[in-house]
């Protein structure tokens, strides 16, 4: 691209509307005592001398399917990809409307689109946007050569960064997906030698991460000075052209000044000299700006009246933004799931669309005459049918290509579908999840295998960001991704690492649901369930069940799709209600068969869970036993038993109880395994117990 191609009249009229924003927010920061409280921009992150560079940058996203991960100083950025100046003033304000409708701060913003560029949706921590950004560039690929879309030719992602986040688990995460694959990914690193306080020095070694990257493989490097327009201009021309052409990724580190306090609340004259604060002062990019463009490409009038369109649109913007009610108060719990869209209500950017997924069909009746199946077969057939009907549905993780999984769930899956539909991946959990989270927002139904329980842990991040996605963007994005992953103890065996359950953790991330079968025809109704569904899914997949031929069960049919939320009664009954679920739910019923009378519940998801089918049972037995894997402080055991005190709390006839593994972690030998787990016979005299009462 050569210079002569850049609107350059646009891209000043951008940074000078970054630069009046600033202006307002940060004054009025400044005199908060005489400012209405209404009006405060209580999260208020300058972009003050990153603003030129990333107008230029936002210049060229302009692909018909370009993506930006970006975070909280990137707002120059997006009003050059389209951001309005209200919608820039209005959420900041917590005003009603624009990227969050008030539910998130301000500076994380997110900008979707069916017809050009996106930004996907931002987040609160540092980082957590290089995954993702990768993610797209595969998407990209995937829709480009498997699916032989050809609107997604030439067209790559973005992520911004500063100097800190390229210290993240993100950033490494992000470059080894990129560089292995030859991703379409651009790297924009603005470096302005500050994490908050901490120097670049300590984030790199040398501070200066394009240099510490000049050797890496496939990946194109450039550094520069971001207050230069026409050397920014250059560089970013030339690693766009790179990606663009099919070179692979490029990294690009310009430096920029810091030319105000991190954050509103911030005061760097606490932790900076006069003299580094006067020596930044004098890098500002805008003055450099307006040397090189006047009057080579623009005269002196013509930015003067530039500079008073700037002017007139932001105090209308501004007013515009203040004008904007409050949000809604009454419509704060909407999102956290997937709605019956309202005629007001915007339309979610991801995932498989409504005619899609009508188009797969489905039945919640079993076929009656299956072969009988280990779970690990049942969850490999699922898989399988719907890799056979859905073109967009993606099976990648740790080990799950050649190998087949740990578990060998998704052996010969690779084989049979191709080695750009069933994949394996870096051993990076960050980047397992945030990829995913790109490729549904993509359009396509990405199923991400984690190894075992515990191995998730490392993602969180990317996992609460995912469940959190519709709520706070007030339904402009959602990211329905499956995964998948083991967990509870093995077959005569447990540990710390490979046996943890905490399903309860999930539980409370909000905007997931949580499915764990205790056998392979609810294992194959769940699962396609959550492939053909509309919100993210953890399912889980028990250890022992896994390793055995527990749980076994009838194939019920490539079409049976067993809805989220609906518990089986395993066996009827008036004494006794037990819940459970998972593998505890197979003792559960070897104990239940010997006493009379007890009903037992396997919930099978846990989020949501089955409260009217508890309720009801409890209503009729008077009394209720609740065994779980997961430990006993805080086990989802508890919010059950809370729910049926309240609700049900009359119609008992003895305490609600519970039997679970006591708070330790799960050992490894066997004869500490058994001291721990409920058994079956520990079941059935907890039983006794409280019939006795």
């Amino acid at each position: 691209m050569k210079e002569k191609a850049f609107d350059w009249r646009t891209i000043a009229y951008h940074a000078l509307v970054s630069r009046g924003l600033d202006d307002v927010e940060e004054s009025t920061n400044r005199n908060r005592a005489n400012v209405p409280k209404e009006h405060l921009v209580l999260y208020q992150f300058s972009a003050r001398g990153h603003d030129v560079a990333q107008c230029i940058l936002g210049s060229l996203i302009n692909g018909r399917h370009d993506a930006a991960g970006a975070y909280y100083r990137s707002r120059p950025m997006l009003l050059a990809m389209g951001l309005s100046i209200e919608d820039a003033f209005g959420s900041p304000l917590g005003r009603a409307g624009g990227f969050s409708d008030g539910r998130d701060i301000g500076v994380v913003c997110n900008l979707p689109s069916t017809t050009g560029p996106i930004v996907l949706p931002m987040s609160g921590d540092v980082g957590s946007q290089f995954t993702p950004s990768a993610g797209w560039a595969q998407n990209i690929i995937y829709h480009r050569d498997t699916l032989g879309d050809a609107s997604y030719n030439n067209c790559m992602s973005v992520a911004l960064g500063g100097d800190a986040s390229v210290a993240t688990n993100g950033f490494w995460s992000a470059l080894t997906m990129a560089t292995t694959l030859k991703l379409p990914m651009l790297f924009y690193i603005e470096d302005n030698g500050l994490g908050i306080s901490v120097g670049g020095e300590m984030q790199t070694p040398g501070a200066n991460i394009a240099a510490n990257l000049a050797s890496f493989q496939n990946l194109l490097v450039r550094d520069g000075d971001g207050t230069d327009p026409r050397a920014t201009s250059r560089l970013l021309s030339e690693c766009v052209n790179h990606v663009r052409s099919g070179g692979g990724p490029a990294l690009v580190r310009l430096t920029v000044p810091r030319l105000s306090s991190h954050s509103g609340p911030d005061n760097q004259k606490g932790y900076r000299t006069d003299d580094a604060i006067a020596a930044d002062a004098a890098r500002d990019p805008l003055p450099r700006l307006r040397e090189y463009l006047v009057p080579g490409h623009l005269s002196e009038a013509e930015w003067s009246t530039l500079e008073a369109d700037v002017a007139r649109d932001v105090t209308a913007g501004l007013e515009a933004a203040r004008a904007r009610p409050v949000p809604d108060a009454s419509r704060v719990k909407r999102f956290a799931y997937a709605e019956i869209a309202g005629a007001d209500d915007t339309v979610a950017l991801g995932g498989l669309s409504e005619h899609e997924i009508a188009a797969l069909g489905g039945s919640d009746v079993p076929a009656q005459d299956g072969e009988m199946m280990r779970l690990a077969e049942a969850v490999r057939r699922t898989l399988a049918s719907e890799l056979e009907r859905n073109k967009k549905v993606v099976v990648f993780g740790e080990d799950v290509g050649v190998k087949g999984g740990v578990h060998l769930v998704t052996e010969g899956l690779q084989k049979k579908f191709g080695i750009d539909r069933v994949f394996d991946t870096s051993l990076s959990e960050e980047g397992i999840i945030g990829r995913a989270v790109a490729m549904a927002i993509g359009g396509l139904m990405p199923v991400a295998e984690i190894q075992f329980r515990k191995y998730a842990d490392p993602a969180t991040e990317q996992l609460n960001n995912c469940g959190t996605m519709r709520w706070r963007t007030a339904n402009r994005f959602c990211a329905p991704i499956v995964v998948r992953m083991p967990g509870g103890y093995g077959k005569d065996v447990g540990d710390p690492w490979h046996s943890l359950s905490s399903e309860v953790t999930f539980v409370h991330a909000i905007g997931w649901q949580v499915a764990i079968p205790s056998n392979s025809a609810d294992a194959v109704g769940l699962l396609r369930a959550a492939m053909r569904g509309r919100n993210p899914t953890i399912f889980f997949e028990h250890r022992s069940l896994l390793m055995t031929s527990d749980g076994s069960a009838r194939y019920p049919g490539d079409d049976y799709v067993l809805p989220f939320g609906r518990a089986r009664i395993v066996q009827a009954g008036n004494r006794i209600t037990v819940v459970t679920w998972g593998a505890l739910a197979l003792r559960c019923a070897d104990a239940a068969r010997q006493i009379d009378g007890v009903e037992l519940i396997d919930l099978r998801t846990v989020a949501p869970w089955d409260r009217d089918a508890v309720l009801t049972s409890v209503r009729k037995t008077g009394r209720c036993l609740i065994v779980h894997e997961d430990t006993m402080t805080a086990g989802f055991g508890a919010e059950i038993a809370a729910t049926i005190v309240r609700e049900a709390f009359w119609e008992l006839d003895a305490p609600v109880d519970r039997l679970a593994v006591e708070d330790v972690p799960m050992p490894y030998h066997a004869v500490l395994l058994d001291a721990v787990l409920p058994s079956v016979d520990t079941i059935a005299a907890r039983i006794e117990a409280l019939l006795s009462i």
